[in-house]
């Protein structure tokens, strides 16, 4: 798929192909077209050319039918911050739940997934953003998503929360679903992704599994990865 602001290019080759139930980073400088393949992927954005498709549905002509089955997180999402933690995720709750019972389960799913306890009950005001994130990671997976894009998903908590939400992900994953997810956080990808693409001037310029790029490079760690292959991409 291809994508243009005016005369900036922002895609110029972008192809991807998402097994269901893995764990698929998309990493790449500042200005590489993740966030614009994120947000053609969420249907907020139209691709100018190529063809897209989500679980057999044609994005340009059933967007409606994958908004069902998508969640999308982005990096600089907010929530209602004059609700309390606990309103908010009855009020995200009311939109997708199919009955009162299913209402109920999922607001559930969601106090668990946030780990936040006793301070549900404050507002979304008094929250740090490390708690912000964490509620809205809640609010992303309680929906039981067919796939879910998060964009900088651990941004702003600590070690041991990070740890929390990534092993979120993996269960998520663990129980049928499938995750797209940026990440400037190289440890992060490495740990946490099945398989990764590196992005760079809006093309896909490396595809493969972690351990298998860091082979192919005689790389130590993906962030050493990352660097060369951005080096060289256009160049080498």
């Amino acid at each position: 798929m291809r994508k243009s602001y005016g005369s900036f290019q922002a895609l110029k080759q972008i192809d991807l192909e998402i097994e269901q139930g893995e764990i698929y980073g998309l990493i790449g400088p500042n200005g590489a077209g993740k966030t614009t393949t994120l947000r053609i992927l969420c249907t907020l954005l139209k691709p100018d050319s190529g063809s897209v498709k989500i679980f057999g549905y044609d994005l340009t002509s059933q967007a409606d039918e994958i908004r069902k089955l998508i969640s999308y997180l982005p990096e600089d999402a907010g929530a209602y911050k004059e609700l309390t933690g606990i309103d908010y995720l009855k009020f995200i709750a009311r939109f997708f739940a199919k009955d009162e019972k299913h209402f109920h389960q999922m607001v559930e799913k969601g106090v668990q997934i946030s780990g936040l306890s006793d301070r549900l009950k404050t507002k979304v005001s008094t929250y740090s953003k490390g708690m912000t994130r964490r509620l809205l990671i809640a609010r992303a997976l309680m929906i039981d998503p067919k796939l879910a894009v998060l964009d900088e998903p651990t941004s702003g908590l600590d070690v041991l929360n990070a740890r929390e939400v990534r092993n979120t992900i993996k269960e998520f994953t663990k129980n049928g679903g499938t995750v797209l997810l940026s990440s400037h956080n190289m440890l992060e990808v490495e740990f946490l992704c099945d398989r990764i693409s590196l992005i760079n001037s809006g093309r896909i310029v490396k595809t493969g599994a972690p351990q298998d790029l860091k082979k192919e490079f005689n790389a130590s760690n993906i962030e050493e990865v990352f660097t060369e292959v951005i080096r060289c991409s256009g160049t080498c």
